[in-house]
């Protein structure tokens, strides 16, 4: 008797992808969950949070990247590790189910929502996973146990350390994903590495994937290639800026509702937020899609801050930046803020420092407490050898992308007449220290 873990559909369905050309679902189980609202919503989530607003094109979805990450995964278990005495068949659904759900649990405009209202996306990619949701109805018709065993996947806590590695380790099908996916969609050609060669020397081991030392050089490519994606693309100054006015839009909204502002517009959506009493549905239901719509909102609210930051998303009118670390520079920061107040700039709205540390991405740091575990080499002896150890080139790189601090202003400041000209001057002056 077939299981509902093992039906498989009568006819293949097919998703077309623009980095994949096609993701293939023959299981009924990931076709069910691809299929439940939970999942749907990820539709409603963009993958690069503020980054359409610097590329176009970056308009792209956690949808189309789940969907990316679980055909690299299906792939990876079908065609390369099928057969091979590491790999455990029985494995395949899960790690499958693991790859399409990673990321659930985001919410909209995932880091900037996380930094105002302290939530956390893993912890919901968790409640959706084991609690009253279409997700778990389906994962516990398998095995009332499977929604756990999926969790335990995504979390990292998984007793199979290869289940683990597949989704999250240094060249994962994660990465490997939205390194192509954001390359494609922001219009760049620096995220393109050898995926189909890197796939063929993908060997399965009991402590992880590893890499037969003759796919080095593929390895390397898609070490630069992530190196030049973050410098050029996720660390990219405009759309920090972006974030930044995005993340003082939220605080602002959250600081008046605290004051007990009436708003013209109640925003019902945000009061468990404010409260910090979000339940599972309030969690889902909110996407990027009511934000924007509360953005707009918010452009004729009475506050002036609120009501200029949130034209200023809406109509990409972004705050000007400047390179300056006020940790080594705090004289310089606080007169800054002085001067900024003096002017009528609020600074802890229009005075704002951003760090390229503060922000999701994880580069290649081999041996660096809390960072995924690293690429090993299979060498012809059957050792295992680091990839820096080995690679002149990703030495070179691994670890080695510097801070980048700058610090966002409106640049209207040195333009508005009502702010004295010596003031100006003096503003500009320590703006380009």
């Amino acid at each position: 008797m077939t299981t509902y873990g093992q039906m498989k559909m009568q006819e293949e369905k097919v998703f077309k992808d623009p980095v994949h050309r096609y993701v293939h679902v023959r299981d009924q189980v990931i076709w069910d969950l691809v299929k439940t609202r939970e999942f749907q919503r990820l539709r409603r989530i963009k993958q690069l949070g503020t980054t359409y607003l610097v590329f176009h094109g970056a308009e792209h979805s956690r949808f189309n990247h789940s969907l990316g990450v679980y055909e690299i995964v299906r792939r990876i278990v079908d065609d390369v590790f099928k057969g091979r005495p590491e790999w455990d068949e029985s494995e395949r659904l899960l790690v499958l189910c693991a790859a399409l759900l990673h990321d659930l649990g985001h919410g909209p405009f995932s880091h900037a929502f996380e930094n105002v209202f302290e939530t956390d996306h893993e912890y919901f990619t968790r409640q959706i996973l084991l609690g009253d949701t279409e997700v778990n109805a389906v994962l516990s018709r398998v095995a009332s146990d499977f929604p756990e065993k999926v969790a335990q996947v995504i979390e990292k806590t998984y007793p199979n350390e290869l289940v683990v590695s597949l989704i999250s380790s240094q060249i994962d099908a994660d990465r490997m994903d939205y390194l192509q996916r954001d390359a494609y969609y922001t219009g760049v050609s620096y995220g393109h590495f050898d995926m189909e060669r890197i796939m063929r020397v993908m060997r399965p081991r009991k402590n992880g994937v590893v890499i037969k030392d003759s796919g080095m050089h593929a390895v390397e490519h898609y070490i630069m290639s992530r190196y030049q994606m973050y410098l050029q693309i996720y660390f990219h100054p405009v759309s920090r800026s972006a974030e930044v006015i995005l993340n003082n839009i939220l605080k602002r909204v959250k600081a008046l509702w605290r004051e007990g502002y009436q708003f013209k517009v109640q925003p019902k959506p945000f009061e468990s937020f404010f409260e910090n009493n979000v339940s599972l549905e309030d969690y889902i239901t909110l996407d990027e899609s009511i934000m924007l719509a509360y953005f707009q909102f918010w452009m004729n609210e009475d506050d002036a801050i609120l009501s200029d930051l949130s034209r200023r998303f809406v109509n990409r009118k972004l705050f000007q930046y400047t390179s300056l670390n006020p940790f080594e520079h705090p004289e310089v920061y606080s007169e800054l803020r002085r001067l900024f107040s003096e002017a009528g700039f609020d600074p802890e709205y229009y005075l704002v420092h951003d760090s390229t540390s503060d922000l999701p991405y994880d580069f290649y740091r081999p041996g660096i407490e809390g960072t995924k575990k690293p690429i090993f080499l299979l060498m012809q002896d059957g050792q295992q050898c680091e990839l820096s150890e080995r690679s002149q080139i990703v030495e070179a790189i691994a670890g080695h992308i510097k801070v980048d601090h700058k610090v966002y202003y409106p640049e209207e400041l040195f333009t508005d007449e009502t702010v004295p000209e010596l003031l100006r001057d003096e503003i500009k002056k320590l703006l380009y220290v």
